[in-house]
């Protein structure tokens, strides 16, 4: 109900708002200075400070664009210059240009998908130019998100499997080791699904791994996640992630660091991925590989019907300067606990892998790539699952989908408490 009389405003709230309309604006809407935040109460000035600090960055990372797409999921896409991209940040970078395509593994074909897959922000019909990359904008309320701007784009905690399950991460993955890897390649089944935290997540990728799983872990990711924290909705969206020290102090999402060079003006890296699978329905999938040019040592990611997205240069990495030691493929989620049992954050579909086609997800088209650059099938693949009464997985192989699994799962259920 509507009061007569007008309340005074206390002194200190006209001084921030004074001082916030005056601050030096970015073209990017601001949000009220408590969104996104856990248990933080900040005096006016310390609230200042951090806009300040986080249009700075922004700055930074978003690049000046020939053109804007607007998506209708309602991001931004910046057309920016390849050689403005936030690689050519990087000192081992400044100043050069993308590089040509290299030669792709021996065995490879066409990406044959079930149905078509590409991204939300196409479907208005408008592209980036060429010589551009379309790099999704980053805003005020993404970085408020974040618990702060350091950990902003950040894995904060091991996105690996490893001999443990202490960790609020848990996953359902095949892998092989053992051996010498130069690539990987899969076809990922793509879902919604439901993330009951803002600080959870889940995603579907593959991983190519050298060094320990201490302090010198490398990695190599892509696939798709659903990220509230990371994109403010529940879209599935392409995504990459790289890191040389176990995600400690190198490494990012997407495009918010220096590191990968984009070198495709059709996949923006970090936008939603359109259409999606459902239940009992049509079936969507989106190729891709990841690989080590056996000319120049870098890795390339390829996306869908052989689009070439750009690589990690090698200098980024110790061990993987290399070779990987393992490749693994499957779904990761964050169980937070927040409510005091474990999350219904679903994995996959949110269904459980004995359900197949149609129901549960699926990757199809394991394959690795060897020593003499050539795409290769499966030996000796291990399953894997944190905790298989939440979140589980099932293999097969077959002439049309050669190795392939079902995984996923609901998280809390009957069984999984």
């Amino acid at each position: 109900m509507a009061s007569s009389s007008c309340p005074k405003i206390p002194i200190i709230f006209t001084l921030v708002s004074f001082l916030l309309i005056f601050l030096p604006a970015t073209s990017h809407a601001a949000v009220p200075p408590s969104s996104g935040r856990r248990n933080q109460t900040l005096r006016p000035q310390q609230e200042l400070n951090k806009l300040k600090r986080i249009r700075s960055y922004l700055r930074k990372i978003n690049k000046p664009a020939v053109k804007t797409i607007q998506s209708v999921d309602g991001d931004k896409i910046d057309c920016v210059p390849s050689h403005l991209q936030p690689a050519f940040d990087h000192p081992q970078l400044k100043g050069q240009k993308p590089l040509e395509p290299p030669e792709r593994p021996k065995g490879h074909g066409s990406n044959e998908s079930i149905s078509e897959t590409l991204q939300a922000w196409l479907e208005a019909g408008e592209s980036c130019p060429v010589g551009t990359v379309p790099i999704r904008r980053t805003t005020e309320e993404d970085v408020l998100r974040a618990s702060s701007i350091r950990r902003f784009g950040r894995k904060i905690k091991r996105g690996v499997r490893r001999d443990t399950t202490s960790s609020d991460h848990e996953h359902a993955v095949a892998f092989v080791n053992g051996d010498e890897y130069y690539g990987a390649k899969a076809s990922i089944n793509v879902w919604a699904p439901r993330v009951t935290d803002q600080y959870e997540f889940s995603l579907s990728q593959l991983w190519v791994i050298s060094g320990s799983f201490g302090n010198d872990l490398n990695t190599i990711e892509a696939g798709w996640q659903v990220s509230p924290e990371l994109y403010g909705d529940n879209y599935p969206r392409f995504f990459t992630y790289w890191t040389t020290d176990a995600y400690q102090a190198t490494g990012c999402y997407n495009l918010l660091c220096s590191g990968f060079v984009q070198i495709n003006n059709k996949i923006a890296i970090g936008a939603a991925i359109s259409p999606r699978s459902n239940y009992k329905n049509r079936q969507f999938d989106i190729g891709l590989m990841v690989w080590k040019d056996p000319k120049h040592g870098h890795w390339w990611l390829e996306f869908g019907q052989g689009l070439l997205v750009g690589y990690w240069p090698s200098f980024l990495f110790s061990h993987l300067q290399r070779h990987a030691s393992m490749i693994q493929f499957g779904g990761e989620i964050v169980n937070s606990r927040s409510t005091g049992y474990h999350t219904s954050t679903q994995m996959g579909s949110g269904h459980f892998a004995d359900e197949g086609f149609g129901k549960a997800s699926y990757f199809r088209n394991l394959q690795v790539v060897d020593w003499d650059n050539s795409l290769i099938p499966l030996n000796n693949l291990h399953l894997l699952a944190d905790h298989p009464n939440c979140y589980d997985i099932r293999a097969g192989k077959n002439n049309a989908w050669g190795n392939y699994f079902y995984y996923g799962g609901p998280g809390r259920n009957s069984r999984c408490p």
